[in-house]
Formats: structure tokens, C-alpha cells, sequence
């Protein structure tokens, strides 16, 4: 059979030969095409028929054209002009190694290779294409070589057409990848040498003679084509008139599961709702108390469309995930939230007890949704005080806990400047500038002042469905920035937020864990730390930043992932800078959390301090490795 006679590993190495420009390969394409797609006519397995081998031959031979410079094999040429023609060599080596891939059986667990499918050009319509019929003796011939194999067929095609010795033969068939070309010389020996009928128009794809195909089954497959047109459009038509030009379900795709758990997560009216005033009484405080808010929680033609597109967003839906969060659809009826108009879009919000999920769609009724995912699992009271409801404008809007009194808008990088109010509609706010819209440099950082009866907290958005809370403080204990001394020690590193923006950030906390007095009597310059954390554990980002007296901004010295520096149960931190003085001196200055013992500096910069704090001259791009012991003993590696 052909599959034990052709290789199925990549052809082995042959020598390289001159490298083939693309234009000499498409010349001697060209000038050769009868001849190479003969060739590929005969070694064709007769299986796929006559018609259909004379269109796979011209598609093997004009995709064999080389892409770019390619080395022609080191193979032997023939007796003819051809010969020492590497352009030749190269696309003949190719039309052979993939018609003879052509003859190879398809196998399931396998991608079938493109030769081995119905060629897409060249392609004709309506008829059917035979080469001209010969004589007895070229029709005697065509049936003996139906009975060989692949690379036999190609054997005695090489030996006829191209006049190669067996020596030939076999380097040519060792090329396009035969395991065994002296076997197929061997059963090419089995038929008569009659070379001469090769070149009878029974073998030439190129001189052809056309007939109909059938015509009582073309008719029949156009009609059943047509039919099938009509109720497709029909369907469509009846599928986008209700729901003010949305369908039923909306943008969701074809249905995939009839099972009962299935079909309640899909009905409006098995949604969860609960009364205004449960989260006074209840041992909970988190987003399974939030009353159902919004001008629509009654449209249930909206609110199902929302469940539809959550269990089956279709390729119309633009789907956006925080970070370790999954996206399937609701394993019960979930719990409505909100469901009304917001700016421009229809907006229902939807939490399962894992995730909060946003639906939102034009109010135009124009094709078109998005559904956000985000993870709020183990929320408390801190961090279930507001969700997005829509962003547009360079603005957001948030709709905020039952427990809210109070919302305003504050610029982080303006502690002094005291905060704005905000109108607050059954909860939803009034647009505030979002940091996550904005372009350009970072001159402000507006976040959501939300106050809950005397406790107030800051959150702001980082591009996601839940906002971040920011915290200021020592890991394990930190306090909401809500005091003056909180608000300045985030009024430098604000910018900062921008590095972990769409990461699933539950929380951010800024943590000034020491301040060190410059060489050159300039000032005290403060040393942060800000660690983000995750809604999903992993993937704390942890940043050591830099701030001397009257900068604007922060510079991050060290940072890292993954790390438990800086956090409660590692609270201590190790980091270093290069700074350039007034005075256009350089120093290593580093510090660790205040409960660090001494610092060694080594490598590019060598030096030792017998506390927190480390100064050292330094060249300009000098690097060194920090080293830290802590007073109980235990050693503490520098952030990188």
C-alpha cells in the first residue's frame, strides 16, 4: 500500500545545492508547467479519478512555487535541456513529494495535509474535465499503473519523462521523502518499459475535453440550496423583530444544554431578589444583601436576554474576565443587583456568589453586547461598597452599597484640596473622572470617596468591575486613607495604581516603612512600599518607591511578583536606589523596614551599615546586591 511505501517523517536531509531565487523558480515553473504537471498526473493515485486528478495536478504544480530564497537539492537532472537547471530541480522535488503526499490515507487523530484534500483552485463549475483519450495501448498502460504504489508510479514516471538513471531515480524519490526507493524501482520493474506512451495526450492534464456533470442532481442540490437560503432568512427575521430589535435572547448563541438546573438559570423570574433593608439585620455584609436596584428590574424580556448572553455569549458579545475568573454561565439563578438605563446602554448587574457580572447593551436596539466578569468571593463589608455600572466619556459610574450615605470624588495627588460631593440616586452615583480612561501623563488620580456612618474609604477604578480599596498603614494592621497623614503618604505614588490596572486588585496598600536623610543635607527622602492584592490569592505586585523632598511624583526603586514582602505575613522590605546629588554626585542609598539591624551592599557598590539605613558613593550604573539582617537574627534579600 502507498502508506507503507512513503515516509510519514519529514524527508531526510539532502545536499544543499546553489540558493534559488524565487523569480528563477517561477521561470522554470513556467517554462516547464505541461511537463511538471504531467508528472503529477501520473504519480496521482487513479483513486480520486480522472477529473479530479487533472484539477489536483495543476494545484500541486503552481503551489510548488518557493515563498522566498530557497537551496535547490543536490539531485541529478536529465539528458535535456534541463539540465543543471537548479530552479527546475527544486520545484520538480516539490510537485513530486506532494502529489505523493496526496496518495497517503487520511488518519483520525491527524490533520490531513493540504495535498491530500480537494484542491480549492483551480476550480470548475458545472463540467467535468478529462484528459483526451489514447490509444489501446495507452489506456493498457494507465490500468498498470493503477495497480503500483505511489513512489513506484513516480519511479517509472522518472525513468520515462525525465530520462534518469535508477541512481537518479532513487535520489530524487529519497528526497521527497520514500522510505524505500529502491523497492519502488523494483515494482516499477513490473511493467513494461513503454516510456514513449508517457507522452500520449492519455497522460496530458493540460489538453483536456469537458462533459456536464450530472444535471438531475445539480438541479436537485440547487433547489434544496435555494430552500435552505429562504428559511434561513426567515428565521432571522422572525429571531431580531421582538424586544425593540433584539431577539428573545438577545446576542446569545444556539442553546447547548435542556436540563432543569440549566433552564432556572435562564428564567427571569427564578432570579434572586432581595428586599431593601436585609443587610440591617444580617450577620452578612457583602453583595449577597444589595437590594435589586434600577428603572428595569421588571423588564423581563431584558433581564432574560442578560441570563441568555451569560450562559451563551455569542461572537457578536465583547467578554471581558479579571484574572482567575471564570466565565461560564450561572450554575442557578443568580442574584439580581441592579438592572436600568445607564447613559447610553441597558445595564443589569448580576452576582452568583462568586462573581459579579455585568450585561450591558445599546438602548438603541442595535446589534451588539458586552458582559464583564469580575471575582468577588470572600467580599466583606470594606470591599463590597461599590460596583462599575458603565464608563463612558472619561467618566464612570458606580453603583454603590445599601449602606453608602455618602459619596464624593477626591484627586489623590491633591490631599489638601478635600473632596467633592456626588449626587447619589438610588444608589448610583453621578459620573466622576475615571484614571483607568484617561491618556496622556498622569497630572491627577480621582478616585470614589464612599462614607458608611463614621468610617470613610477610598476605592478606585483600575479598569475593572469591582474598584480597588486603597489602604495606608503597616502590613497586617493597615487603616482606611481617610486622615491627612494617609492622603500624603499616597499624594506621591498615586501614579503608581497605573502598573496594575486590569490584574483582579482587591485591594491596594501604600506602607511608608522608612525615611532617610539625603547626603547633601537637602531633606529626608520617604521610602514606600505599595503591595496589590488579588481577588484570587496569587499575583501580589510589590512595588519599593523612592521620594525626596518637593518631587512630584514617586520613582520605583525595586519591584516584584508572587513575593510575600511587604505584606502581613512578611512585613519587611529590603531596597536600594542610585541617586545623582545637587551637586552631581552619585550614591547607593538603601533601607529596609525599621526593624532591619544592618545592610551590605556588595558587587558593583561595596558597603555596611549597622542599621536601617545604608549610604555609599557610587559611580554612575553601578549595581549592587543588598543583603539585610533583621534584629531577630533572620537575613532579608533585597526587592528586585
Amino acid at each position: 500500500m502507498q502508506s507503507q511505501d512513503v515516509a510519514q517523517r519529514p524527508a531526510p536531509p539532502t545536499p544543499a545545492g546553489p540558493v534559488v531565487d524565487v523569480e528563477q523558480a517561477e521561470a522554470a515553473l513556467v517554462e516547464h508547467y505541461p511537463r511538471l504537471v504531467r508528472l503529477a498526473y501520473l504519480v496521482l493515485p487513479p483513486r480520486l479519478g480522472r477529473s479530479r486528478r487533472v484539477l489536483t495536478a495543476h494545484a500541486l504544480t503552481q503551489r510548488a512555487l518557493p515563498r522566498n530564497r530557497t537551496p535547490a537539492p543536490v539531485i541529478p537532472a536529465q539528458s535535456t535541456g534541463r539540465d543543471g537547471d537548479p530552479g527546475y530541480a527544486l520545484v520538480r522535488l516539490q510537485v513530486l513529494r506532494t502529489a505523493l503526499e496526496a496518495g497517503l490515507p487520511l488518519k483520525a487523530k491527524a490533520w490531513p495535509k493540504r495535498s491530500q484534500l480537494p484542491p480549492l483552485l483551480p476550480h470548475v463549475w458545472g463540467l467535468k474535465l478529462f484528459p483526451r483519450s489514447g490509444g489501446a495501448d495507452e489506456l493498457a498502460l494507465d490500468q498498470r499503473l493503477a495497480t503500483l504504489s505511489g513512489p513506484a508510479r513516480a519511479a517509472y514516471a522518472m525513468r520515462g519523462l525525465e530520462r534518469l538513471t535508477d541512481d537518479g531515480v532513487c535520489e530524487v524519490l529519497a528526497a521527497a521523502g520514500v522510505a524505500d526507493p529502491e523497492g519502488a524501482l523494483l515494482e516499477a520493474d513490473g511493467i513494461p518499459a513503454q516510456y514513449g506512451l508517457l507522452d500520449s495526450p492519455e497522460f496530458d492534464p493540460c489538453s483536456l475535453q469537458a462533459r456536464p456533470t450530472d444535471l438531475m442532481r445539480r438541479r436537485q442540490h440547487l433547489k434544496a440550496a435555494l430552500a435552505a437560503g429562504a428559511a434561513l432568512l426567515v428565521c432571522g427575521a422572525l429571531l431580531g423583530l421582538p424586544g425593540e430589535g433584539w431577539g428573545p435572547e438577545g446576542a446569545a448563541a444556539p442553546p447547548y444544554a435542556q436540563n432543569p438546573a440549566a433552564q432556572a438559570a435562564l428564567d427571569p423570574a427564578k432570579l434572586t431578589r432581595v428586599p431593601p433593608g436585609v443587610w440591617r439585620n444580617s450577620a452578612r455584609t457583602d453583595f449577597s444583601v444589595w437590594p435589586a436596584r434600577g428603572d428595569r428590574t421588571g423588564d423581563r424580556a431584558l433581564l432574560r436576554r442578560a441570563l441568555a448572553v451569560w450562559a451563551r455569549p455569542g461572537e457578536t458579545v465583547q467578554v471581558s474576565v479579571t484574572p482567575g475568573t471564570l466565565s461560564g454561565g450561572p450554575a442557578g439563578p443568580p442574584q439580581l443587583l441592579y438592572a436600568g438605563t445607564v447613559d447610553a446602554a441597558r445595564v443589569v448587574i448580576l452576582y452568583d456568589g462568586l462573581r459579579i457580572t455585568r450585561y450591558a447593551e445599546p438602548k438603541d436596539g442595535t446589534q451588539g453586547a458586552a458582559l464583564d466578569f469580575a471575582r468577588v468571593d470572600g467580599a466583606g463589608r470594606a470591599d463590597a461598597g461599590a460596583v462599575v455600572l458603565g464608563r463612558s466619556d472619561g467618566n464612570v459610574r458606580y453603583l454603590t452599597a445599601p449602606w453608602v450615605r455618602k459619596a464624593g470624588e477626591r484627586d489623590l495627588m491633591k490631599p489638601d484640596s478635600g473632596a467633592m460631593d456626588l449626587t447619589l440616586t438610588d444608589g448610583v452615583t453621578a459620573p466622576l473622572a475615571s484614571p483607568a480612561l484617561r491618556s496622556g501623563p498622569c497630572t491627577s488620580w480621582n478616585v470614589l470617596q464612599v462614607t458608611d456612618g463614621t468610617r470613610t474609604r477610598l476605592l478606585t477604578d483600575l479598569g475593572e468591575l469591582v474598584p480597588a480599596r486603597l489602604t495606608a498603614g503597616r502590613p497586617g494592621s493597615p487603616r482606611e486613607v481617610s486622615g491627612a497623614a494617609a492622603l500624603r503618604t499616597w499624594q506621591p505614588f498615586a501614579c503608581s495604581l497605573g502598573t496594575v490596572r486590569s490584574a483582579g486588585v482587591r485591594s491596594v496598600n501604600a506602607w511608608a516603612f522608612n525615611a532617610q536623610p539625603l547626603p547633601d543635607a537637602s531633606g529626608s527622602a520617604a521610602w514606600v512600599c505599595t503591595r496589590a492584592e488579588t481577588w484570587r490569592g496569587g499575583g501580589a505586585r510589590v512595588l519599593a518607591q523612592f521620594h525626596t523632598p518637593g518631587g512630584a511624583y514617586g520613582a520605583a526603586a525595586a519591584k516584584a511578583e508572587n513575593v510575600p514582602a511587604c505584606g502581613p505575613r512578611d512585613p519587611h522590605v529590603l531596597a536600594g536606589v542610585l541617586w545623582k546629588s545637587k551637586a552631581g554626585d552619585w550614591y547607593l542609598l538603601a533601607a529596609g523596614s525599621r526593624n532591619t539591624a544592618s545592610i551590605r551592599a556588595t558587587g558593583g557598590v561595596d558597603g555596611v551599615a549597622q542599621s536601617s539605613l545604608l549610604t555609599v558613593p557610587a559611580e554612575q550604573g553601578a549595581q549592587a546586591q543588598l543583603k539585610g539582617t533583621l534584629k531577630d537574627g533572620r537575613s532579608l534579600n533585597g526587592l528586585r
